[in-house]
Formats: structure tokens, C-alpha cells, sequence
């Protein structure tokens, strides 16, 4: 649904008088007389806090104004709405327009971008006259099977930000990673984000949608979106979505793709259980590093395991799918550095001591939101009391600094000396979302609200209440 938010405080303005009056739930129509109006000078600015992130964009009421220039820019942080476009800290126009000029008019009533945001920036080039400015925010509205009854304040709020976060990154009619970057369908990153809403809700026509739309859009021996584990990535949703809602109405149409699929990955295992995949991508943070082919090797058992479950409910031959599983443990998976890798371990084989030590060395350090889900439960297999201040340590910092839905990714590091997100840094502080991020999401580019940071709402459900 489509919601009308009216902005909770000016952060900051010049040559603006009345600015206050931009903050009052008005009648959203304009009239040939309006008494409370915000008066914006040639060279002004102002820059407002809707409070929360938004998925959507702007509606502007001008009173008065004639063809005037205005620059708006959107932000998830509010350095990143006063940032200028590809300088140092990523500022980007990347998929979903945030920094760009409109012309203003007369009793106009105008809506401007669609783009994931929490303030928002209007620097004028000519005197206007302006009602009000409200975000249209996109937002999954139903009725909730699950919430956080327990008594812990810092879990409610961990809660509540997630299922914010996907609500948002689920309003559409398909799933979307993050509501400011590409509006593809990364089936390989849905896995969190479908146990956070099957968790909230049950059955949703938006995860059927958006694993019917990759399927139909890769025909064998085509990998989803070109990554042959998200493929696998497939497959475990397919089976664990099931499993949750068992819809099997909905699995029927999708057996014979599974069959096909399974069939063609069959001889990327080698009968010594070596890989012979095109390419190998499990996250960021191990791309690259020496725990990555096991991740890889995680994920493969895993679906390989999910596959089975499917096939034998159909009485389908399962034989290749076993054949490839045994094949795929005959090598052990050795994990170095990476929690996410030993996360996934522990779904694939399960864990050895020197796992376990390191899961829970240094707390939430180490961590991603992605594999969160992944991590927080093969610690709970073990201590659960560690996992929950685990999930209590990582998420609670990033709403230490601001956060009203979680990101893409976070370091509990990053926490050291930094700002938050609804303040620009001080002398000395590094900014925590200008400053920071690898990979695709350096800097400003980093989304503040991804829908896989949302695992956690199972994890709650499972060991909090």
C-alpha cells in the first residue's frame, strides 16, 4: 500500500522562514489562499527528517513559485542527502535517481523519484512558496502471524526493524534487495528475506512471484542471474518455503524445472568431489579468500539435500542428487576466517570444535547481515545464550547509529568513533556510511535497508520468545 508521511523535523535550512510549517499535517490540496506556508529564498535550502526510511518518493505543494529550479536529493543517512554525486565517499545516481533538478510552478502538486530514503534535501534557485512536502512511502501492510511478545526492550526493537525493512523491500509486486539499487530479482540473496516474511505472514504471492520470474527467465542450462549457486539458492527456498507455508500447489509447477536443474548440475561435481563450476560466489566478505570454495561446497550440500526432499516427495529418481551428494562429501569443508562459511557449514554437516571457537570469538565481530541468520543459529546449536547477545551486540549498533531498518552489510567495527546516521560527523568521527562498505556497496552506494538483514526475525521466533 501507499502511505502519506508528513516529515518530523527540519534538520537544517537557510533563507527559509516558517520552515515549522512544513512539518503540520495540512489538507493536501492547494488553495488560491494558504495561511501556512514555508517562504524559500533564492539560495535557501532546507533539508527534512521523515523519521524513518522510506520506499517511495516525494509529493511537493507549491503555493507560489514560477518555473523554479530545484535540486532535490534523497538520503538513507543525512550525509549522504547533502553529499554531491561521485566524489569520495560514492555518492552514486546509480538505478534509483536520488539527486536530481525538477521545475517547480504555481498551485502545482507534483511527485518526485522512486528510491529508498529518510531525508531529503530542496536547494532552491528562485523564491517560492511551498504547503508541504510529504513521502509516499511504499509499504507491505497485513496482518501478522508471528510478533515479539517476550519482555527484552533492545529484541522488540531488533524486531521491529526488521519486519520495517522488509516490509518495505517487499511492497512491490516482486522481492527487492535494497529500495535505493537495482530492482532486479537476486534470487541468491532471497533465502533471509523469505524466512523473515513467511515468519511474519505465511504464504505470499510476492515470494511466488519472484521465484517464478527467475525460473521463467532461465531457461536450462542457464544459471540464475548468471550465478550457478543462486541457482542452488533456488532450490533451498523452493524446499524451505515449503516447508513453511506447504504449498504444494505452488511446488507442483515447479518439479520438473527442480528435476532439470539438478540433472545439469550433476556433473559440476567430479567423482572425487572436486568442483567444476563456471564461477563460485557465496557473499562479499569471502569472495575471494580461502574459505570460499567451502562456502560454495556448503551451499551445494545443502540443496543437494533440499532436492532430495522434493524429488522423493514426488517419487521422481533421486539418484543423480545422490550421487552428487556423496560425491560433494567427500571432501571435508575447512573453514579459516569467514562465520558466514561456518554458518553454512553447520547447515551442511554440521560443526567441529574449532568452529564452534570460531563462531563465538569476538562476539557479533565478524558478522554479516546476510549470513546472520545462518551464524546466529549455529551458535544457538551450541549456546544459545552466546547467540543471543550475539544478535543483540551486532544489531543493537547499528540502532545505536540510527538505523530504522537494517543494511546490506555491518561491521561491528565501524561502531568505533563514527556518527550516526541522523547526524553529519563531528571533528574527528568518521562517518558510518560515507566512510565505510566494500565491494559494490563503498560508501553511499551501501544500502541502508536490504531485505537479507532480515533473517534475524526467524532467529527471534526460534530462540527469544
Amino acid at each position: 500500500m501507499k502511505e502519506i508521511v508528513f516529515a518530523k523535523r527540519v534538520k537544517d535550512s537557510r533563507f527559509v522562514s516558517d520552515g515549522e510549517n512544513l512539518l503540520i499535517k495540512q489538507e493536501l490540496q492547494i488553495g488560491l489562499t494558504e495561511e501556512k506556508c514555508a517562504k524559500c529564498l533564492e539560495g535557501g535550502y532546507v533539508i527534512l527528517d521523515f523519521g524513518k526510511e522510506m520506499n517511495g518518493g516525494i509529493r511537493i505543494l507549491v503555493h507560489k513559485g514560477k518555473r523554479v529550479k530545484v535540486r532535490i536529493r534523497f538520503g538513507e543517512s543525512l550525509s549522504e542527502c547533502c553529499s554531491e554525486l561521485y566524489g569520495e565517499q560514492n555518492a552514486t545516481n546509480d538505478h534509483a535517481l536520488r539527486d536530481f533538478y525538477a521545475e517547480l510552478q504555481n498551485y502545482s502538486d507534483m511527485s518526485f523519484a522512486n528510491t529508498g530514503f529518510r531525508f531529503v534535501r530542496l536547494d532552491f534557485y528562485g523564491d517560492i512558496t511551498i504547503k508541504t512536502v510529504v513521502a509516499q512511502n511504499n509499504i507491505l501492510r497485513k496482518r501478522c502471524l508471528y510478533s515479539y511478545t517476550g519482555d527484552d526492550k533492545l529484541i522488540k526493537r531488533i524486531y521491529l526493524t526488521a519486519k520495517r525493512t522488509v516490509d518495505l523491500c517487499a511492497a512491490g509486486d516482486y522481492l527487492w534487495d535494497g529500495v535505493k539499487r537495482d530492482r532486479l530479482v537476486w534470487i541468491g540473496d532471497i533465502h533471509p528475506e523469505m524466512l523473515a516474511l513467511t515468519t511474519l505472514y505465511g504464504r505470499l504471492s510476492v515470494i511466488e512471484r519472484s521465484l517464478d520470474y527467475v525460473r521463467e527467465k532461465t531457461p536450462l542450462p542457464a544459471w540464475m542471474n548468471r550465478i550457478p549457486m543462486y541457482s542452488m539458492w533456488w532450490i533451498i527456498i523452493l524446499a524451505d518455503y515449503y516447508e513453511k507455508t506447504k504449498s504444494k500447489d505452488y511446488l507442483d509447477k515447479q518439479i520438473d524445472y527442480l528435476e532439470a536443474l539438478v540433472e545439469m548440475m550433476a556433473p559440476c561435481v567430479k567423482e572425487d568431489g572436486s568442483l567444476d563450476y563456471p564461477s563460485y560466489f557465496v557473499d562479499w566478505p569471502s569472495s575471494g579468500t580461502e574459505d570460499e570454495l567451502g562456502g560454495v561446497r556448503a551451499i551445494n550440500i545443502i540443496a543437494m539435500k533440499k532436492a532430495m526432499f522434493l524429488l522423493e516427495m514426488y517419487k521422481r529418481s533421486t539418484v543423480k542428487a545422490k550421487t552428487t551428494l556423496d560425491r560433494l562429501l567427500l571432501k571435508k569443508i575447512e573453514v579459516k576466517k569467514s562465520k558466514q562459511v561456518a554458518g553454512l557449514k553447520h547447515w551442511a554437516v554440521g560443526l567441529d570444535d574449532c568452529d564452534r571457537e570460531l563462531l563465538v570469538r569476538g562476539g557479533a565481530e565478524g558478522m554479516s547481515t546476510f549470513m546472520s541468520y545462518y551464524i546466529l543459529t549455529a551458535v544457538a546449536s551450541f549456546d544459545k545464550k552466546a547467540a543471543v547477545e550475539m544478535m543483540k551486540e551486532y544489531y543493537g549498533s547499528m540502532l545505536d547509529k540510527g538505523a530504522t531498518t537494517f543494511w546490506e552489510d555491518y561491521d561491528i567495527l565501524w561502531a568505533q568513533d563514527s556518527s550516526r546516521i541522523d547526524r553529519l560527523p563531528q571533528k574527528g568521527q568518521k562517518d558510518v556510511h560515507g566512510d565505510f562498505g566494500a565491494f559494490c556497496y563503498k560508501g553511499f552506494r551501501h544500502s541502508l535497508c536490504h531485505g537479507w538483514s532480515a533473517g534475524v526475525l526467524q532467529f527471534i521466533k526460534e530462540e527469544c520468545q
